[in-house]
């Protein structure tokens, strides 16, 4: 029982950091896009979409850690884990969206092939496109900061965000 407990405990730890970052960014996002419809009178909430996003998404980040090619640049310069992870995360994330849509157009279609058709007619692709745009960003800004707190560590990146000055220069 211990040790099933540690594991959600430790599960539990690991989603916080994802979940924040993309609930500020994906409420953001609503909020801006609520902003840009206001000017033609079309009033839009979207809290609950982009906190359901936010954890689906920090869900596919700790899925997609798992794999063990996630992790290919250890010991190259942060760029390379940077990018190479951008792209995974990105590539699962769009792949979940797909099955997640798909999943709702099967219900009222007949076959797969039916359902994807009818999904990719209904799609608006200039959302479609902006959201896979914010989404590479928000992945990039992501993985940038997690690479810098494995590369420099916890307590130096508290430091240098939160510490003072003088406790920074003596690491």
């Amino acid at each position: 029982m211990s040790n099933i407990m540690h594991k959600i405990g430790h599960e539990i730890k690991a989603i916080i950091p994802p979940t924040i970052f993309f609930f500020f960014a994906f409420q953001l996002i609503a909020f801006t896009q609520s902003l840009m419809l206001e000017q033609y009178g079309i009033k839009f909430s979207a809290f609950l979409n982009a906190t359901i996003g936010a954890l689906v998404v920090a869900k596919v980040v700790l899925i997609a850690d798992l794999f063990p090619f996630v992790n290919k640049f250890p010991h190259k310069p942060l760029i390379y884990n940077v990018v190479w992870k951008t792209i995974i995360y990105f590539i699962a994330s769009l792949l979940v969206r797909y099955i997640e849509q798909l999943f709702h157009f099967w219900g009222a279609h007949p076959s797969l092939g039916a359902a994807t058709t009818a999904m990719f007619g209904e799609i608006i692709w200039p959302h479609f496109w902006a959201v896979q745009l914010w989404l590479i960003v928000l992945f990039l800004a992501f993985c940038t900061l997690r690479e810098l707190v494995r590369a420099l560590g916890k307590q130096k990146i508290k430091a240098l965000f939160f510490g003072p000055i003088e406790e920074v220069a003596e690491h």
